[in-house]
This record gives C-alpha cells, sequence and structure tokens, in this order.
C-alpha cells in the first residue's frame, strides 16, 4: 500500500500549522484513498537524545569500527525512524515557525535520521549522496507573519525552505510550491498531488504555505 508519512512539528493539538495539515489530509483522503497516512508527532513519538552510545556510534560508522552492543542497540532507534521515513512515497511537514526557525524537536528529528550510511554516504570524489530516494513533499509553514511577500519580506526566516516564488494571481496565500533542485518527474508528482487534494475557497484555490 502506498504510503504519506505525516511529520507534525507542533506540540499544541489546535495549532495552525497542524489545521493546515487537516485540511490538507481530509483532502488528500479522499482523492486517495487508497493510501496509507502514517502520522508521527515529534514531541509524543520517541526520539532518543543525540549523545552517548549513538553519537559514538556514529562516529564508530564514519571510522569504519563496527559497534559495540550498546551501540548497537542505540543506533537502532534512528535506523527505525529512518526506514519509517523512507517507506513512504509521499511527505507531508507541518510545522510553526519558532524564534525564525523550526521547533527544536523537528530539528531532532533531521539530526537522528541523518546517519552516514543510513540516510546518506560520503565519497571523496563526489561528496555527499543519498542513500533515500527522492519523494514529493509538502511543508506546511505557519508563522506569525508573511515572511515571503509582505512587511517583513527579507527579514531573518531560518524556516521557510528556499526559493518560495509569489503566488499566482488571485491565490488566498503567500507561497506556490517552487521546490530547489527537484527532478522535473518529482516536481510533476508534486504538483498534481498539490492540485488534487487543494480544497477550493470561493472558486479559488486555497494556496497553503507550502514547497515541494
Amino acid at each position: 500500500m502506498a504510503k504519506l508519512f505525516h511529520l507534525v512539528g507542533s506540540p499544541r493539538p489546535d495549532s495552525e500549522s497542524l489545521a493546515g495539515a487537516r485540511v490538507f489530509l481530509d483532502n488528500f483522503r479522499k482523492a486517495r484513498p487508497d493510501w496509507e497516512v502514517d502520522e508521527m508527532s515529534v514531541w509524543s513519538d520517541e526520539l532518543p537524545e543525540f549523545d552517548g552510545e549513538i553519537l559514538q556510534a556514529k562516529y564508530a560508522r564514519i571510522a569504519g569500527r563496527a559497534f559495540t552492543d550498546s551501540q548497537r542497540d542505540a543506533f537502532a532507534v534512528a535506523e527505525r525512524l529512518a526506514v519509517r521515513f523512507a517507506l513512504a512515497e509521499r511527505l507531508l511537514i507541518s510545522t510553526p515557525m519558532w524564534n525564525f526557525g523550526i521547533p527544536y524537536k523537528l530539528k531532532q528529528w533531521f539530526d537522528v535520521i541523518s546517519q552516514p550510511g543510513l540516510t546518506f554516504r560520503f565519497e571523496p570524489a563526489r561528496g555527499y549522496l543519498p542513500l533515500v530516494k527522492d519523494k514529493p513533499t509538502i511543508i506546511i509553514l505557519a508563522s506569525g507573519g508573511d515572511f515571503a511577500t509582505g512587511m517583513n519580506r527579507g527579514r531573518t526566516d531560518l524556516a521557510t525552505p528556499a526559493d518560495i516564488a509569489s503566488p499566482p494571481s488571485g491565490s488566498k496565500s503567500s507561497c506556490f510550491p517552487q521546490p530547489p533542485n527537484s527532478g522535473t518527474d518529482n516536481l510533476i508528482q508534486c504538483r498534481e498531488l498539490f492540485f488534487e487534494v487543494l480544497p477550493t475557497l470561493g472558486g479559488n484555490p486555497v494556496w497553503l504555505p507550502a514547497v515541494c
């Protein structure tokens, strides 16, 4: 069964970012009823602290050393999180902006799954190379101001993905999916997904703050 992985970045059940995700998911399920939606909260699901044995396991892998038993047990948690992410064909992240960036728990998830030999590899001649296939991704970001086109444009914004374009004429909000460095097929799939499940308001598209 095809799967969409929804990563929840807000600890508030009534957050604006989660409300936007619920609108999207309601329409996604109608458009693709045969898909599974796997939802993970970075606040209520287990996220290991990146210290101690799991940190030593990372450096052991970089150095080409075998894990100790305790390192293997610690690293298995990161492996389970990375596999859960890798098994999904589509990714949805809903998150607020905190202090001009993303919540520390969401950053922790990225830190935990970004492991050598697990989600990436390094070759001296080619640099960092992915071990997880590209997947169409939508990010729903809620902030206290419009950092894309409004009065806060150009101010510190470490949460919004790069290369956000202005919305089409007549749209209701400020972001249109423009993925940086995405392949054509991935972009087409993401836009098809976005257009297929996006609700309408007064005959005009409701442009959720999103980027593929």
